[in-house]
């Protein structure tokens, strides 16, 4: 089954077409359930405002769109409703009952700052030495373990911004590998990076090093296309080649992942 749970919508303010434009592309591209992640929204403390993730009062019409969208094409595709969200421990009881109210039927772990966003960078841009690769593990295994997450997103993600996979890179991965698979926590190969790797010349994730070592820890791997586009899912390409990968790599997978709702 051809399935995508990592699917962002143009609320995050990074993302190009619109909902129904993903749907639509996501029938055409064969896939039989298409669930929404866009970056959840945190009702900070402060008078922060991200960049990157909708605001509190917009959730409600994001849900409300893809609900629509769900009974519309009920006999053409599968959509979940979910977030795409952090660990930042401060907020968790506000997304708690997020989750509850709006019966969100998953939460993608995207471990992108360590405990907030307020005044921590993105470890995507910022994990080069060894103090920040600490704080991502930490932060990964602190999620993980809080029993509220789904699936954890691009696991591999400090390989964006860390200069070449070392002994202390890996030395991190088995720690957040070990976690995951002792929590049957799926671990998404994450493709959504990858044409631009390609047409930049760059190597950052999937890393072939993180992936061994997940397979060897006895992991499971789900694809995750990290649509940003909804043309993304039009091309077959990049998922084709990640099945052959995850083949090559004997690796455990799935297609699906469990609902909370």
């Amino acid at each position: 089954m051809k399935t995508n749970y990592h699917t962002h919508t143009t609320r995050c303010m990074h993302a190009v077409g619109s909902d129904e434009e993903y749907v639509l592309s996501a029938i055409k591209g064969g896939f039989q359930i298409l669930g929404f992640s866009d970056h959840t929204p945190w009702k900070y403390h402060t008078s922060y405002v991200a960049d990157m993730r909708m605001l509190p009062e917009e959730l409600p019409e994001y849900i409300e769109s893809l609900q629509y969208l769900r009974e519309k094409y009920r006999d053409q595709i599968d959509i979940k409703i979910g977030l795409e969200c952090e660990y930042f421990p401060e907020y968790i009881p506000w997304l708690k009952e997020q989750i509850k109210k709006y019966q969100l039927n998953y939460i993608l772990f995207g471990n992108h700052h360590f405990h907030t966003d307020e005044k921590f960078p993105y470890f995507g841009h910022h994990t080069d030495n060894r103090d920040m690769l600490d704080l991502y593990e930490e932060s990964a295994i602190e999620g993980m373990e809080s029993g509220l997450y789904n699936c954890l997103a691009h696991p591999d993600l400090f390989m964006r911004s860390y200069p070449k996979f070392d002994h202390h890179c890996a030395t991190i991965s088995r720690h957040i590998c070990r976690t995951a698979a002792r929590l049957n926590i799926p671990l998404e190969y994450n493709i959504g990076y990858v044409a631009y790797n390609e047409e930049h010349g760059l190597n950052t994730y999937p890393c072939p090093n993180f992936w061994h070592i997940a397979a060897n820890e006895g992991c499971t791997a789900i694809i995750g296309m990290d649509a940003h586009n909804n043309n993304d899912l039009e091309v077959p390409i990049y998922y084709e080649r990640a099945l052959q990968e995850l083949k090559e790599l004997k690796i455990k997978t799935t297609d699906t992942l469990k609902m909370m709702y």
